[in-house]
């Protein structure tokens, strides 16, 4: 559709910032308890802990659009991992074992890294300084 083509690069920004703003919801349940109450309390050196400081710090960091490929590389590889955890042996199809959230992250993560994070944001407009 190329009607929307030309607004190809504000649209993955917006992608970029949703995706990213979704992701600090999961980090702050686990690490804040907030917006959501945690299911467990936060303990740094566990298996949660260490998912929840990546998800809000890196869900922040691509909200602003910062070291956006990197960030995105991070997350998606938190996402498979995550996927593998907590639903892969659950059975196969991600829709039965709940696990269709991780792999959308997933591969929306890992197309940002390749992509990049668009027009809007810290990244965008470092480069513009830098040029």
């Amino acid at each position: 559709m190329k009607l929307l083509s030309p607004f190809q690069p504000v649209l993955l920004s917006l992608l970029r910032l949703i995706s990213g703003l979704l992701m600090m919801q999961h980090g702050g349940q686990k690490v804040l308890g907030w917006p959501a109450p945690s299911r467990s309390p936060f303990e740094l050196m566990s298996m949660s802990g260490v998912a929840g400081v990546l998800e809000l710090v890196g869900g922040f960091m691509l909200a602003i659009g910062l070291f956006t490929r990197a960030w995105a590389f991070i997350l998606s590889g938190l996402m498979a991992f995550a996927y593998f955890i907590a639903h892969g042996s659950k059975g196969f199809w991600p829709m039965l074992n709940g696990g269709e959230l991780a792999v959308l992250y997933c591969f929306v993560y890992f197309y940002l890294s390749a992509a990049g994070g668009g027009s809007i944001g810290l990244d965008a407009l470092l480069g513009k300084k830098k040029a």
